[in-house]
This record gives C-alpha cells, structure tokens and sequence, in this order.
C-alpha cells in the first residue's frame, strides 16, 4: 500500500492496554506522524493513565474504552489474550463505520473463535489480528522503545473476506514500526508460536522453578554462580505472569503436543549421554549452532 507523505495512515489511533506492546507502538507513531495524527491511550488503571501522562507518549488518554475507541479509525488491543474478547465488545458497536480493530495477542485461534459472533453483528467494522514478534520481559508505559519493532516479524491473520484494504493498511502500520510481515493462518500461528516461543517460556519458568526448589544452600550457590545460561533463562522467566498465564492456557493443545515432542527429545538426548553416544551428542549440538547461526544470518539474534 503507498502512503501520500502528506497524509497519516490514520487520522486517530487507539492504543488500549498501553504496556510494552502498546506504548511501543505509541512512541513509534510519535516519532513518525505519518503513522497517524492523534493517538489515543486507554487503561483502567489510574496509574499506568498517569504514567502515560507523565511520559507524554499519547495526545489523549482515557480510562473508559468505548470513550477510546468511538472516534478511532483503528483500534488496536494489547491487552492479555485472555481479556481480547472481552474488551472487542466494549468498543465494536461504537466504533464508526469502515474503522479497523486489531490486536497483538501471541494466540489466535481462541480468539477468532471468541470474535466470530462480534463480527457478524458489526459487519462494518474490519478485524485484522496481529502479533509482533517482539518483546522483553519488562511491562508497562516505562518498558516501551520506539525501536522494539525494527526487523521483528509481524505476523497477521486475518479471517476470510477481510478487505483488502484493511489489511493492506495494517501491514503498512507494521512496516512503518519497522517489522517484517507475513499473514497465516490462525491454526499455523499458533503451532509455530508453541515451538519458538510458548514452550521456551514454559522451559524457562520450569528450571526457575526446579532451582528455587533445591536445598538452601545449593540454591544460594545457583543464584552466587549463574552463567549465562541460566541467565537467560531467568531473563525470559521475569516475563509478565498474568499475560503467559492466559498464552498457556489459550494454546494448551499446540503448546502440549510441542512439548512431548521436547520430552521425547529430551530423553533421546539424555539417553545418548548415559550410553556415551557422542554421535548423537554432536549431532544435537551442531544442528543448535545451524540454528543460531540462521537467525543471526536473517537479522533475528
């Protein structure tokens, strides 16, 4: 979709849930007003309105979101999967004619099924979800950088006989944060989300847990020595509770098939190292190496 330079994509934008998903997108279309003219932030708690206030990232903030969302031409919900269709009801049958709601949540499938009778009473409003694959395990108005996006996949899934143009104005949106974008389906999404990301925040809140349930005096040491990899464990594991509760929950059949698979492999793994295999042993570690060496060659490391 080509822009005129002289005309923002969208006159007002809504942001509902301003977090690190949120405020990021905020902060982006601050720095570039072609994105839209007025942006517009929305929570129910008084203190993330006054921190967003305090920060200056949106030309208006409110805390009702039908009051947010009725002069919108898009709206974009980043709250947790969980509440997604739940506030898509507040807002939908106030929004104006030919606007576009969207959505950053990192499931799809429960939501689209959540959605679907939304939809068909508010044929005029056009839905395009999306998931920008980025992220850090901060949250809230203060964890949001206009940068987050820059060379992340964007994933959209949008349900049959969307209009083009909505979509076309949403991938637009997400080029102009600086990610790359790609449309699926919600049932793909889903599965390839459970594997690249779902199951390792499982993982990582697992071993976090398996180390603080050591002896005291082992656990002290766990904590005195991390290396790196424990490390980067514990960084994915500070990641925001409520919202990972909600994912978990929201793609349990994905992510439960994607990590028998891991058990499955792990104990192969394990098995190999009790009978001295080094073959295999080798073989696991070198194909992680591909791996790391292919997201660093396509700008994902």
């Amino acid at each position: 979709m080509t822009t005129d330079p002289t005309v923002p994509l969208f006159d007002t934008l809504t942001i509902i849930g301003p977090g690190l998903i949120g405020s990021s997108i905020l902060r982006r279309a601050l720095d570039d007003r072609r994105i839209a003219r007025r942006l517009i932030a929305c929570d129910i708690s008084p203190e993330v309105r006054a921190r967003v206030a305090e920060l200056g990232i949106a030309d208006g903030i409110e805390a009702d979101p039908v009051a947010a969302a009725q002069d919108a031409d898009c709206v974009i919900l980043c709250v947790p999967v969980g509440a997604i269709a739940m506030v898509a009801a507040q807002v939908m049958p106030v929004m104006k004619p030919g606007a576009i709601l969207s959505e950053v949540g990192s499931v799809k499938k429960t939501v689209m099924d959540a959605m679907e009778p939304l939809l068909a009473t508010c044929p005029d409003i056009a839905f395009v979800p999306a998931h920008p694959m980025a992220g850090t395990e901060f949250s809230g108005p203060d964890a949001g950088f206009a940068t987050l996006f820059e060379d992340r996949w964007c994933l959209l899934t949008p349900p049959e006989n969307t209009p083009a143009s909505a979509i076309a104005r949403i991938t637009t949106l997400w080029e102009m944060m600086g990610a790359r974008v790609r449309s699926m389906t919600v049932e793909h999404h889903d599965r390839v989300c459970a594997i690249v990301s779902h199951l390792p925040h499982l993982l990582a809140f697992t071993i976090c847990g398996t180390a603080d349930d050591l002896a005291d005096e082992t656990r002290s040491e766990v904590l005195d020595f991390a290396a790196s990899g424990f490390r980067d464990f514990t960084r994915i594991a500070a990641s925001d509770p409520v919202m990972w509760r909600d994912i978990f929950l929201n793609n349990r059949e994905a992510l439960l098939d994607m990590l028998d698979r891991f058990v499955a492999d792990a104990q192969a793994m394990g098995n190999a190292i009790r009978t001295g295999n080094e073959d295999v042993i080798v073989s696991r570690i070198n194909r992680g190496r591909a791996i790391r060496r292919s997201l660093i060659e396509n700008r994902q490391a």
